[in-house]
Protein backbone atom coordinates (compact mmCIF):
# COMPACT_ATOMS: atom_id res chain seq x y z
CA UNK A 1 0.00 0.00 0.00
CA UNK A 2 0.95 3.95 -0.75
CA UNK A 3 0.38 6.51 2.39
CA UNK A 4 0.08 9.48 0.17
CA UNK A 5 0.55 12.66 2.83
CA UNK A 6 -0.61 15.61 1.97
CA UNK A 7 0.78 18.67 3.99
CA UNK A 8 -1.86 21.99 3.72
CA UNK A 9 -2.47 25.18 5.09
CA UNK A 10 -4.98 27.66 3.65
CA UNK A 11 -4.87 26.08 0.32
CA UNK A 12 -8.53 25.01 0.37
CA UNK A 13 -9.23 24.89 -3.26
CA UNK A 14 -6.04 23.83 -4.52
CA UNK A 15 -6.08 21.16 -2.05
CA UNK A 16 -9.32 19.70 -3.27
CA UNK A 17 -7.44 19.56 -7.26
CA UNK A 18 -4.73 18.06 -5.46
CA UNK A 19 -7.17 15.08 -4.00
CA UNK A 20 -9.04 14.68 -6.86
CA UNK A 21 -5.56 13.67 -9.03
CA UNK A 22 -4.69 10.98 -6.15
CA UNK A 23 -8.56 9.94 -6.44
CA UNK A 24 -7.65 9.49 -9.87
CA UNK A 25 -4.95 7.52 -9.72
CA UNK A 26 -5.47 4.13 -11.76
CA UNK A 27 -3.16 2.52 -8.83
CA UNK A 28 -5.94 1.85 -6.15
CA UNK A 29 -4.24 0.39 -3.18
CA UNK A 30 -3.43 3.66 -1.06
CA UNK A 31 -4.07 5.50 1.90
CA UNK A 32 -4.58 9.33 1.50
CA UNK A 33 -3.17 11.23 5.01
CA UNK A 34 -3.99 15.15 4.79
CA UNK A 35 -2.32 17.08 7.65
CA UNK A 36 -3.55 20.77 8.41
CA UNK A 37 -1.15 22.87 9.36
CA UNK A 38 -3.59 24.79 11.24
CA UNK A 39 -5.53 26.98 8.23
CA UNK A 40 -7.65 29.21 9.15
CA UNK A 41 -9.87 28.96 5.58
CA UNK A 42 -12.70 26.67 6.90
CA UNK A 43 -10.83 23.52 5.72
CA UNK A 44 -11.41 21.70 8.95
CA UNK A 45 -14.97 22.44 9.47
CA UNK A 46 -15.62 20.83 5.69
CA UNK A 47 -13.25 17.85 6.29
CA UNK A 48 -14.94 17.04 9.74
CA UNK A 49 -17.80 18.03 8.62
CA UNK A 50 -17.64 20.53 12.21
CA UNK A 51 -19.68 23.43 10.39
CA UNK A 52 -22.54 22.51 8.23
CA UNK A 53 -25.20 24.85 8.23
CA UNK A 54 -23.84 27.36 5.49
CA UNK A 55 -24.58 27.40 2.21
CA UNK A 56 -20.95 28.09 0.91
CA UNK A 57 -19.95 25.06 3.36
CA UNK A 58 -22.59 22.99 2.35
CA UNK A 59 -21.67 22.58 -1.46
CA UNK A 60 -18.09 22.53 -0.64
CA UNK A 61 -18.96 19.37 1.80
CA UNK A 62 -20.66 18.17 -1.49
CA UNK A 63 -18.44 18.78 -3.81
CA UNK A 64 -15.44 16.89 -1.65
CA UNK A 65 -18.39 13.46 -1.29
CA UNK A 66 -17.74 13.93 -5.35
CA UNK A 67 -14.29 13.79 -5.38
CA UNK A 68 -13.81 11.32 -3.03
CA UNK A 69 -14.97 7.38 -3.64
CA UNK A 70 -17.77 6.57 -1.67
CA UNK A 71 -17.31 5.89 1.82
CA UNK A 72 -13.72 6.68 1.47
CA UNK A 73 -13.88 9.74 3.87
CA UNK A 74 -15.25 7.60 6.55
CA UNK A 75 -12.78 4.45 6.05
CA UNK A 76 -9.49 3.22 6.90
CA UNK A 77 -7.92 4.59 3.84
CA UNK A 78 -8.79 8.35 4.44
CA UNK A 79 -7.34 10.49 7.67
CA UNK A 80 -7.43 14.20 8.12
CA UNK A 81 -5.08 15.65 10.90
CA UNK A 82 -5.15 19.09 12.18
CA UNK A 83 -2.00 20.24 13.96
CA UNK A 84 -1.59 23.91 15.61
CA UNK A 85 0.33 26.29 13.00
CA UNK A 86 3.85 25.80 12.73
CA UNK A 87 5.01 26.89 9.55
CA UNK A 88 7.60 24.26 9.08
CA UNK A 89 6.88 21.57 6.17
CA UNK A 90 8.79 18.98 8.06
CA UNK A 91 7.26 18.80 10.71
CA UNK A 92 3.98 18.75 8.62
CA UNK A 93 4.95 16.05 6.67
CA UNK A 94 6.67 13.97 9.49
CA UNK A 95 2.60 14.14 10.91
CA UNK A 96 1.76 12.25 7.99
CA UNK A 97 4.66 9.65 8.20
CA UNK A 98 4.04 8.73 11.37
CA UNK A 99 0.39 7.67 10.83
CA UNK A 100 1.11 6.04 7.62
CA UNK A 101 0.69 2.26 7.51
CA UNK A 102 1.56 1.66 4.09
CA UNK A 103 4.89 0.03 3.13
CA UNK A 104 5.59 2.96 0.73
CA UNK A 105 5.05 6.63 1.13
CA UNK A 106 4.48 9.06 -1.42
CA UNK A 107 4.08 13.34 -0.94
CA UNK A 108 2.14 15.88 -2.87
CA UNK A 109 2.04 19.33 -2.15
CA UNK A 110 -1.38 21.31 -2.10
CA UNK A 111 -0.80 23.07 -4.80
CA UNK A 112 0.81 20.69 -7.08
CA UNK A 113 -0.96 17.19 -9.27
CA UNK A 114 -0.58 13.61 -10.05
CA UNK A 115 -1.23 12.67 -13.66
CA UNK A 116 -3.71 9.36 -13.65
CA UNK A 117 -1.04 7.08 -14.23
CA UNK A 118 2.05 8.45 -11.56
CA UNK A 119 1.81 5.69 -8.65
CA UNK A 120 1.13 2.68 -10.85
CA UNK A 121 4.79 3.64 -12.72
CA UNK A 122 6.00 4.07 -9.40
CA UNK A 123 5.04 1.29 -7.77
CA UNK A 124 6.10 -0.89 -10.74
CA UNK A 125 9.52 0.27 -10.97
CA UNK A 126 10.05 0.04 -7.50
CA UNK A 127 9.04 -3.86 -7.76
CA UNK A 128 11.31 -4.31 -10.90
CA UNK A 129 14.33 -2.88 -8.60
CA UNK A 130 14.09 -3.35 -5.28
CA UNK A 131 17.67 -2.35 -4.94
CA UNK A 132 16.42 1.42 -5.44
CA UNK A 133 14.19 3.11 -2.57
CA UNK A 134 12.84 5.72 -4.27
CA UNK A 135 11.69 6.31 -7.94
CA UNK A 136 11.12 9.96 -8.53
CA UNK A 137 9.10 11.52 -12.06
CA UNK A 138 9.91 14.43 -14.39
CA UNK A 139 7.70 17.72 -14.25
CA UNK A 140 5.48 20.06 -15.94
CA UNK A 141 6.33 23.53 -14.22
CA UNK A 142 3.44 25.81 -14.11
CA UNK A 143 3.46 29.57 -13.26
CA UNK A 144 -0.16 30.63 -13.36
CA UNK A 145 -1.39 28.92 -16.84
CA UNK A 146 2.15 29.69 -18.44
CA UNK A 147 4.29 26.50 -18.94
CA UNK A 148 7.91 27.06 -17.63
CA UNK A 149 10.67 25.62 -19.95
CA UNK A 150 13.31 23.14 -18.24
CA UNK A 151 15.61 23.43 -21.24
CA UNK A 152 18.49 24.84 -18.49
CA UNK A 153 17.90 22.22 -16.60
CA UNK A 154 21.05 19.80 -16.97
CA UNK A 155 21.75 17.71 -14.27
CA UNK A 156 21.34 13.75 -13.16
CA UNK A 157 18.15 12.20 -12.74
CA UNK A 158 19.18 8.74 -11.83
CA UNK A 159 21.75 6.57 -10.12
CA UNK A 160 24.23 8.18 -8.00
CA UNK A 161 22.65 11.68 -8.29
CA UNK A 162 24.93 13.02 -4.77
CA UNK A 163 26.86 15.26 -6.85
CA UNK A 164 24.05 16.72 -8.52
CA UNK A 165 22.23 16.89 -5.55
CA UNK A 166 24.53 19.02 -3.65
CA UNK A 167 24.10 21.89 -6.11
CA UNK A 168 20.51 22.36 -5.40
CA UNK A 169 16.80 20.36 -4.81
CA UNK A 170 16.52 18.11 -8.03
CA UNK A 171 13.42 15.73 -6.60
CA UNK A 172 10.72 17.28 -6.02
CA UNK A 173 8.76 15.91 -3.09
CA UNK A 174 5.77 16.01 -4.94
CA UNK A 175 7.31 13.65 -7.74
CA UNK A 176 8.17 10.87 -5.07
CA UNK A 177 7.46 7.58 -4.32
CA UNK A 178 9.26 5.77 -1.79
CA UNK A 179 10.27 2.79 0.80
CA UNK A 180 9.18 3.20 4.29
CA UNK A 181 11.77 1.33 5.29
CA UNK A 182 14.45 3.18 3.84
CA UNK A 183 13.05 6.99 5.19
CA UNK A 184 13.26 5.14 8.58
CA UNK A 185 16.72 3.79 8.33
CA UNK A 186 17.96 7.49 7.20
CA UNK A 187 16.24 9.59 9.23
CA UNK A 188 12.96 11.83 8.37
CA UNK A 189 12.40 15.24 7.33
CA UNK A 190 14.07 18.21 9.83
CA UNK A 191 11.30 19.66 12.03
CA UNK A 192 13.38 23.07 11.72
CA UNK A 193 14.56 24.44 8.75
CA UNK A 194 11.35 26.80 6.97
CA UNK A 195 13.13 25.95 3.74
CA UNK A 196 15.26 23.29 2.07
CA UNK A 197 14.33 20.29 4.25
CA UNK A 198 13.77 18.64 1.36
CA UNK A 199 17.31 19.48 0.00
CA UNK A 200 18.78 18.37 3.54
CA UNK A 201 16.47 15.02 3.57
CA UNK A 202 17.60 13.65 -0.33
CA UNK A 203 21.21 14.11 0.25
CA UNK A 204 20.80 12.11 3.63
CA UNK A 205 19.14 9.59 0.97
CA UNK A 206 21.65 10.16 -2.22
CA UNK A 207 24.50 9.64 -0.07
CA UNK A 208 24.11 5.96 0.75
CA UNK A 209 21.85 5.23 -2.05
CA UNK A 210 21.00 5.70 -5.87
CA UNK A 211 17.65 5.80 -7.00
CA UNK A 212 15.33 5.37 -9.71
CA UNK A 213 13.70 7.71 -12.26
CA UNK A 214 10.62 7.99 -14.88
CA UNK A 215 11.38 10.38 -17.63
CA UNK A 216 8.10 11.24 -18.28
CA UNK A 217 6.14 14.52 -16.72
CA UNK A 218 4.15 12.42 -14.21
CA UNK A 219 3.74 15.55 -11.70
CA UNK A 220 2.36 19.59 -12.38
CA UNK A 221 4.36 21.80 -10.45
CA UNK A 222 1.75 24.77 -9.92
CA UNK A 223 3.08 28.27 -8.90
CA UNK A 224 2.00 31.76 -9.42
CA UNK A 225 -1.32 30.61 -7.84
CA UNK A 226 -1.80 33.66 -5.63
CA UNK A 227 -0.88 32.03 -2.61
CA UNK A 228 2.37 32.42 -0.92
CA UNK A 229 5.07 29.43 -1.27
CA UNK A 230 7.82 29.13 1.52
CA UNK A 231 10.81 28.57 -1.14
CA UNK A 232 9.48 32.63 -2.21
CA UNK A 233 9.01 34.15 1.81
CA UNK A 234 12.66 34.81 1.79
CA UNK A 235 13.42 35.98 -1.82
CA UNK A 236 16.75 33.59 -1.72
CA UNK A 237 17.18 30.56 0.02
CA UNK A 238 20.46 29.53 -0.49
CA UNK A 239 21.14 29.93 3.27
CA UNK A 240 18.59 27.15 4.49
CA UNK A 241 21.14 24.79 1.96
CA UNK A 242 24.08 25.90 3.52
CA UNK A 243 23.03 25.36 6.90
CA UNK A 244 21.17 22.17 6.21
CA UNK A 245 24.39 20.80 4.46
CA UNK A 246 26.77 22.68 7.12
CA UNK A 247 25.02 20.92 9.94
CA UNK A 248 25.19 17.19 8.07
CA UNK A 249 29.06 17.83 7.40
CA UNK A 250 29.29 19.16 10.87
CA UNK A 251 27.41 16.09 12.58
CA UNK A 252 29.45 13.24 10.23
CA UNK A 253 26.80 11.82 8.22
CA UNK A 254 28.96 11.89 5.48
CA UNK A 255 31.48 10.42 7.61
CA UNK A 256 29.42 7.55 8.89
CA UNK A 257 29.87 5.32 6.01
CA UNK A 258 32.68 3.26 5.81
CA UNK A 259 32.32 2.25 1.77
CA UNK A 260 34.23 4.09 -0.99
CA UNK A 261 31.16 6.11 -1.77
CA UNK A 262 30.77 7.29 2.04
CA UNK A 263 34.35 8.35 1.68
CA UNK A 264 33.94 10.66 -1.56
CA UNK A 265 30.34 11.86 -0.43
CA UNK A 266 32.47 13.43 2.27
CA UNK A 267 34.82 15.10 -0.08
CA UNK A 268 32.27 16.14 -2.39
CA UNK A 269 29.98 17.46 0.31
CA UNK A 270 33.23 19.43 2.06
CA UNK A 271 33.95 21.58 -1.48
CA UNK A 272 30.36 22.40 -2.09
CA UNK A 273 30.06 23.72 1.29
CA UNK A 274 33.20 25.77 1.29
CA UNK A 275 31.81 26.79 -2.28
CA UNK A 276 28.38 28.25 -1.16
CA UNK A 277 29.75 29.44 1.79
CA UNK A 278 32.06 31.09 0.42
CA UNK A 279 29.59 32.86 -2.35
CA UNK A 280 27.00 33.75 0.27
CA UNK A 281 29.61 35.29 2.46
CA UNK A 282 30.69 37.82 -0.41
CA UNK A 283 27.11 38.68 -1.42
CA UNK A 284 26.66 39.01 2.92
CA UNK A 285 29.05 41.65 2.66
CA UNK A 286 28.08 43.53 -0.54
CA UNK A 287 25.29 44.24 1.23
CA UNK A 288 26.95 45.40 4.29
CA UNK A 289 26.23 41.85 6.42
CA UNK A 290 29.77 41.89 7.54
CA UNK A 291 28.92 39.94 10.93
CA UNK A 292 26.72 37.35 9.14
CA UNK A 293 29.20 36.43 6.77
CA UNK A 294 31.82 36.28 9.34
CA UNK A 295 29.65 34.36 11.19
CA UNK A 296 29.39 31.92 8.77
CA UNK A 297 33.16 31.41 7.32
CA UNK A 298 34.16 30.79 11.05
CA UNK A 299 31.96 28.11 11.80
CA UNK A 300 32.76 26.51 8.48
CA UNK A 301 36.94 26.91 9.69
CA UNK A 302 35.34 25.35 12.96
CA UNK A 303 33.78 22.11 11.19
CA UNK A 304 36.58 21.76 8.90
CA UNK A 305 39.32 21.97 11.29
Amino acid sequence: MVSVIIPVYNRKDLLFQAVSSVTAQTYRNFELIIVDDGSTDGLRGILEHADAGAAETEAELQAWENVLPKGFKKSEQFQYLSIPHSGFPGKVRNTGIRAATGSLIAFLDSDDLWCPEKLERQVSRLEKHPEIPLVHTREIWKRGEKTVSQKSQKHLREGNIFADSLKKCIIGPSTVCMKRSFLDKIGWFREDLEVAEDYELWLRLTSRSPVGYIDEPLTVKRAGHGKQQLSEKYGQIEIFRILGLMELVEAGWFSADASALGSACRDMAERELQRKTAIYAAGARKRGREEEAEQLERRLAKILS
